[in-house]
Order: C-alpha cells, then sequence, then structure tokens
C-alpha cells in the first residue's frame, strides 16, 4: 500500500485529493499547515508528499525545506500557481521530484504519484537480503541466491559501495541489474539522498538528452517551460543508468564529460551547470562490440568501466532456481489471493532443468501464470506453460539445432540463387517475422512484456509489428502476417 501525505491549506483541494485517490491501494493522511506536514512527515514516514508551495504558516520553499531534512529520499510531488513556477524549479534543483501547475489535472497527478511511489520503493526496499534470509511472505523484490556466482556478485557490491566510483553493470535481460545498483545506492555514503532508475532503451531519442539534462523554454517544439534534468535534481545522489549502449552519439557525449567533471548544459541553453551524482550503468550489450562497429564511444567505454559487476544467467545458477520459487510463489499468491499451492517433486525438477531464457524476469511471470491457472492444492507437471516442457525433453539443443541450421541453409542458397545482394537485412527480417510474433503470442499481446523478453525497447517493438503487419487481437495469429512485406 502506497502512503501519501497531502498538503494543501484550502479544504476543497484536500476534498478533490481524497475524492481521486482514496482507495484500499493508498493510505492517505492530510496535513492544512507546514506545522502538520513535519509532523506527519515525522509520524507517518510517507512514500510520496504532495506539497501547496503557498501555505498559510509558511512563504516559498521553507516547508520543502523542512520537510527535505527530516527525509531527503521521500519524493515531494509540488503544486504551484502560474505565477510561483520559478519557486517549483529551484525546488526541482534542490530535489523535488516534480512540479505540477494550477488547475491540476488529477488523471496526471495520480500518475505521478504512482511513478514516484515506485521511486520511492527503490530507495527505501533492501535490494539484498542477509545470507539464509528469504522472507516468509515473500514481500518485496530482493537479490535471492546462494550459487558461488551471486555470492561473489555480493563481495563485489560489497567492496565497491562505499567507494564514489562509477560501476558498470553487466547481464542478460532479467537478471537483476538494477537490484545490483539498489544495493550499491543502499550501502553508500550517498543513501541519504535520492536514487533515480532512468531506462535509455524506453525514452524515445529526441526527449532522453532532456530527460537526462533539462532543457530552456523554447528549446525545442513543445518546450514551453524550462525544465530541469535528472542529472540536476538528483545532486548529491546516485543515478542508474539501464541500457546505456541504446544512447545517441550526443547523449553519449554529454554523458561522458558529466563523468569527467561533474558539468553539463541544459538542452538550449549556454549556461554550464555543475552537479554532484554517482552514476551506476547497466546493458545486456556487449559494448567493446559496439565499440567496434562505431555505435559506442570508447572512451566512455573507459570511464564507465571503473568497476565492473557481471551477472550470471539464471541458468548457471542452480539450486538458485529453488530459492526463487520459494520466494517468489508466496509473494505473488498473496497478491494475487490465491491460495499457497505446493510444487510436485517432478514439477519442480522440470523447472530446474528449464534454462530460463528470460531469467528471474522471465520465472517471475511463469509463475504468475501458474498460480492464476492452478485450480487445486499443487501445481502438476501438466500446468506448466509449453515451452518449459519443449525446452526439458531429452536432447532438446541438438535437434533444435539441427532443423535450425538446414531451416537457415535453404534460405541462404535460395537468396543466393535469386541474385539478392541484400542476404543479411533479410535475413534479420526472416528472424523477425519467425521470433516477434512467437513471443507475442506466449504473452497474450502484451508489448510491453513481449519487449522484455526480447530484449528490445517497446517503442522498437512497436516499430517491428508495424513494419511487419503483425495483427494483434486477443490471439496472435503466426499466420496472419502479410508476407509480402
Amino acid at each position: 500500500m502506497l502512503s501519501i501525505l497531502l498538503v494543501d491549506d484550502e479544504p476543497s483541494i484536500l476534498h478533490a485529493y481524497r475524492r481521486v485517490l482514496d482507495s484500499r491501494d493508498h493510505q492517505l493522511f492530510l496535513a492544512s499547515s507546514r506545522a502538520e506536514a513535519e509532523e506527519q512527515m515525522r509520524q507517518a514516514k510517507p512514500d510520496v508528499v504532495v506539497l501547496d508551495v503557498h501555505l498559510g504558516d509558511s512563504t516559498g520553499l521553507e516547508t520543502f525545506d523542512a520537510l527535505q531534512r527530516i527525509n531527503a529520499r521521500t519524493p515531494i510531488i509540488l503544486v504551484t500557481g502560474h505565477g510561483t513556477t520559478d519557486l517549483a524549479i529551484e525546488a526541482t534543483k534542490r530535489g523535488a521530484y516534480e512540479y505540477l501547475l494550477k488547475p491540476l489535472d488529477l488523471g496526471t497527478l495520480r500518475d505521478l504519484i504512482q511513478n514516484a511511489g515506485e521511486s520511492s520503493r527503490r530507495m527505501q526496499t533492501p535490494a539484498v537480503l542477509p545470507e539464509d534470509q528469504v522472507p516468509a511472505d515473500g514481500a518485496g523484490d530482493q537479490l535471492i541466491g546462494r550459487c558461488p556466482a551471486m555470492q561473489a556478485v555480493y563481495k563485489q557490491i560489497g567492496r565497491v559501495a562505499a567507494q564514489d566510483v562509477t560501476v558498470l553493470i553487466l547481464g542478460e535481460s532479467g537478471t537483476g541489474k538494477e537490484l545490483v545498483a539498489r544495493a550499491i545506492y543502499q550501502h553508500s555514503h550517498r543513501c541519504g539522498r535520492p536514487f533515480l532508475a532512468i531506462n535509455c532503451a524506453s525514452i524515445p531519442e529526441n526527449l532522453l538528452e532532456s530527460e537526462l539534462f533539462g532543457h530552456e523554454r523554447g528549446a525545442f517544439t513543445g518546450a514551453d517551460r524550462k525544465r530541469i534534468g535528472k542529472f540536476e535534481q538528483c545532486h548529491g545522489g546516485t543515478i542508474f543508468l539501464d541500457e546505456v549502449g541504446d544512447m545517441a552519439p550526443l547523449t553519449q557525449t554529454k554523458i561522458l564529460r558529466l563523468l569527467q567533471d561533474q558539468s553539463f548544459e541544459r538542452v538550449g541553453g549556454n549556461e554550464t551547470i555543475r552537479t554532484d551524482v554517482r552514476l551506476i550503468a547497466a546493458t545486456n550489450a556487449d559494448l567493446e562490440r559496439l565499440v567496434q562497429e562505431g555505435r559506442f564511444r570508447g572512451d566512455l567505454n573507459f570511464r564507465l568501466k571503473v568497476f565492473t559487476i557481471s551477472l550470471p544467467p539464471l541458468r548457471e545458477r542452480g539450486d538458485d532456481i529453488e530459492l526463487l520459487l520459494q520466494h517468489y510463489l508466496p509473494r505473488y499468491a498473496r497478491e494475487l489471493g490465491r491460495e499457497l499451492p505446493t510444487l510436485k517433486p517432478e514439477t519442480l525438477a522440470l523447472l530446474k532443468r528449464y534454462p530460463w531464457p528470460g531469467n528471474v524476469r522471465e520465472l517471475q511471470s511463469t509463475v504468475k501464470q501458474l498460480l492464476l491457472g492452478s485450480r487445486d492444492s499443487v501445481i502438476a507437471t501438466s500446468m506448466l506453460p509449453p515451452e518449459i516442457l519443449a525446452g526439458t525433453t531429452s536432447h532438446p539443443v541438438p535437434v533444435l539445432a539441427d532443423q535450425m541450421s538446414q531451416v537457415w541453409e535453404r534460405f541462404v542458397n535460395d537468396r543466393i540463387a535469386e541474385g539478392s545482394e541484400n542476404i543479411y537485412a533479410e535475413a534479420v527480417e526472416q528472424m523477425e517475422r519467425e521470433i516477434i510474433p512467437r513471443i507475442l503470442k506466449h504473452t497474450g499481446g502484451n508489448q510491453l512484456q513481449s519487449a522484455r523478453l526480447l530484449g528490445i525497447a517497446r517503442n522498437s517493438l512497436r516499430s517491428r509489428i508495424r513494419t511487419l503487419r503483425i495483427q494483434i487481437g486477443r490471439t496472435v495469429d503466426l499466420d496472419a502476417i502479410d508476407e509480402t512485406g
């Protein structure tokens, strides 16, 4: 449940907040003065604060500063009138999460509160549990694992957390790179300051630079007000950049400068902004290969990998699979309102043999599917998804490899015979026609989940769906693709 402190001296505004936000998912605390806000901040310890700039017993940023002194990690959303936007911008420089102008769009406020709550959870939920401890209710997201490779990761986190250096986290999609970043932050001397996570692949290329560095009013079409970027907003804290291999060349250049001297300019501005931020980066891409291909700056690669942590894929973690199942089954059973079932020994054996190409994220999704599909107190083998049953049959890899080799040999021979001089692009498109519809069918057309399994940005998936003319209804028909292109 998300706890929210709502601060405003107008009873009608507080009433509107209650009407929009009151639900079983939210716990609301109300304050109409600075004194009440400070008291609620200390006693209730809210996850998110929504604060009106002007209160009867406070002016300017006095209340904001007071709440920041109590807990600088709690995201504060400012609400301001048109005449006080300069105050809101100044507060954002000091670490405010975001500001909204009156009259409020309550739908936007609700979405912003949810995002701020997720940011608060990242900062305050422990990312690593003490050894041999698994919570009985499976609550929260933690790094779970006792295998030697994960023990090595824990030791690396311990060695680098207190050192104010850049860290690069490598690993396949779904291995828990953000959890490692959170653990480093939580054990660092910056743990009392904000932690912000940005996925470079999920933000359109033309907006990422503005998101990170901010922009001046009029910098581009739609820039109707000055915006403070994450690196300025997070002064004194830690920023986690996921999927850094997807950054555009200009953004790479600005990140390099930031790492060199902790300075940058906003988009459309010429004022040099100085900040003090620790950067933790992550990627599932081969940065060395990207450097060789000219798609990633070599000097930035060197700057990022001052200290490198490599996360093992789930298929190499042995008995950790059973440990993760013990963690996520009770958690998701509680969240979905289901009775906690037991795994039959043969079911557990198949789950442990499956290679888990989507890693922990795929395991989480599978646990939810099993819980939603279970009608008994046990999870039998017959309930497992087809890909898990297919992926655990005797000698599946050699048979599959032999079949695929024959398919591609025919494809290449056919293209050569037809005189093609674009075989690489045609092969990539053919592969996408085979893989993307099957992943979409597996997720029931859920594009966000499909993008995660494919390891690509959601925008990239949407683009490929349009290009390949894939029809998505309640189910994805593998035969419904326009083969004419």
